[in-house]
């Protein structure tokens, strides 16, 4: 069994802030052009539709474009931390199960009924 040195945790420590980091960033871009793509036919159909003059409050139409660039910023941050993710399980990954080629030699057979 091997022990974890400290330069060991001050490195994982270091890459999960990289990574959060740059999830967050990620995350603060999409919330930004969701923003501006929410609000353009939301104060656009508050103008134009009597449903929506009569209906959204400024209250309301804060909470439409609130509530998708929230849902963007999430969606942008999460799909960023699993790919960055990913990407260094990969790279810690032993050999054997980097090699991702399929050969027809190793290919698993099928029993004679699932074969076309």
């Amino acid at each position: 069994m091997s022990t974890v040195t400290r330069a060991y945790l001050d490195q994982r420590l270091a890459m999960a802030k990289r990574c959060s980091r740059e999830a967050a960033m990620a995350g603060a871009k999409a919330a930004a052009v969701a923003t501006v793509a929410a609000a353009v036919p939301t104060l656009a159909s508050v103008r134009m539709l009597p449903w929506a003059k009569a209906n959204l409050n400024p209250t309301g139409q804060a909470l439409i474009v609130c509530t998708i660039a929230g849902m963007a910023y999430f969606v942008a941050a999460d799909k960023k931390i699993l790919a960055l993710a990913r990407r260094h399980s990969y790279e810690q990954a032993p050999d054997h199960l980097k090699d991702t080629s399929f050969s027809a030699a190793a290919a698993r057979h099928h029993p004679a009924f699932f074969r076309p």
